[in-house]
């Protein structure tokens, strides 16, 4: 995950764009024929979209008190602390 990808997407996307997004990668990464790194990349990009879903979810829940630089910063916070468990 990279936090300025997922800033981006946030900023510049809608959830359901997003979600439609993830759904064409996930069709994608089932073709046949591709390659490890490839597989990797398109895993990096769900990835993404998904965080940047949450953060909009984040923003959404915080009824605009949170903006997105700091929900993506908490977001990011919570995922790690969540790999050092």
């Amino acid at each position: 995950m990279k936090l300025p990808i997922i800033k981006h997407l946030a900023e510049n996307f809608d959830e359901d764009y997003l979600l439609e997004t993830v759904e064409v990668l996930e069709s994608l990464s089932e073709a046949r024929g591709l390659k490890d790194e490839e597989l990797e990349v398109i895993g990096e990009l769900i990835s993404n979209s998904l965080g940047a879903i949450e953060v909009i979810n984040i923003v959404r829940d915080s009824e605009g008190k949170t903006d997105v630089r700091t929900a993506a910063s908490d977001f990011m916070k919570r995922v790690l602390g969540s790999i050092d468990k």
